[in-house]
């Protein structure tokens, strides 16, 4: 499943960000990066114990916690401290695969990498290139998003982010555990989630909405690892 979920961060929020994003130090972003990425992997990105990244990384997670689309899609049991990026001068990433497991680094702590997520802080008509290209079993497909939107896609997809020609993309990425590994199990229990949802919505006392949410939970109670 790719999904977009909108205004994960709010106008006031990404101003906030972008002036911290903006005053900051960068470093070569191979620091983080896997042999084979390293290879392909041209890029800024600030240290992973710069305090400034640590706090917008508390932000964005705080935010997520709140987003009930991120919640219903994710099923988040571990979330990866959000890294941040940044793509100018020509600057790409060919195509990869994340890595199946994330160390966070100094502690002991390990994330199975399901879901790749890209939080955007630069806007569309910022700079040229350097969308985000993910493929799986039903093509290919070109991300760019207004700044505060998050596309999410499972870890597992090949992927690659275009040259940017013209202008800088801030962004922020990290990966996710889910309760639920399987991308499918996944897909089904969101679908059936939204379903129940709209079901409430429009006809809010009908008997099938306690057999659905009896349902969802038995296939998630069946299918979760926690």
């Amino acid at each position: 499943m790719l999904l977009q979920i909108p205004e994960v961060l709010s106008a006031d929020q990404i101003l906030g960000c972008r002036k911290v994003l903006e005053s900051n130090d960068w470093v070569d972003g191979r620091i983080t990066a896997g042999h084979q990425s390293a290879r392909a992997k041209d890029n800024l990105q600030l240290p992973e114990d710069n305090e400034d990244a640590r706090q917008l990384g508390n932000t964005i997670l705080q935010a997520l916690e709140n987003n009930p689309l991120f919640m219903a899609a994710a099923l988040p049991l571990k979330v990866f401290p959000p890294l941040f990026n940044r793509y100018q001068d020509g600057q790409s990433f060919g195509n990869h695969v994340d890595n199946a497991i994330r160390q966070v680094t100094g502690t002991p702590h390990r994330v199975r990498t399901d879901l790749s997520a890209t939080l955007f802080f630069s806007n569309p008509d910022e700079y040229d290139g350097g969308e985000l290209v993910v493929e799986d079993t039903y093509g290919v497909h070109s991300v760019k998003l207004p700044a505060g939107h998050l596309i999410l896609y499972p870890a597992s997809s090949l992927h690659h982010v275009r040259p940017v020609t013209r202008g800088a993309r801030l962004a922020s990425f990290f990966w996710i555990q889910s309760m639920v590994r399987d991308d499918g199990e996944r897909t089904i229990l969101f679908d059936l989630d939204v379903a129940v949802q709209r079901l409430m919505s429009d006809v809010p006392d009908h008997p099938s909405v306690v057999e659905l949410t009896s349902l969802y939970h038995n296939l998630l109670r069946r299918w979760a690892d926690v």
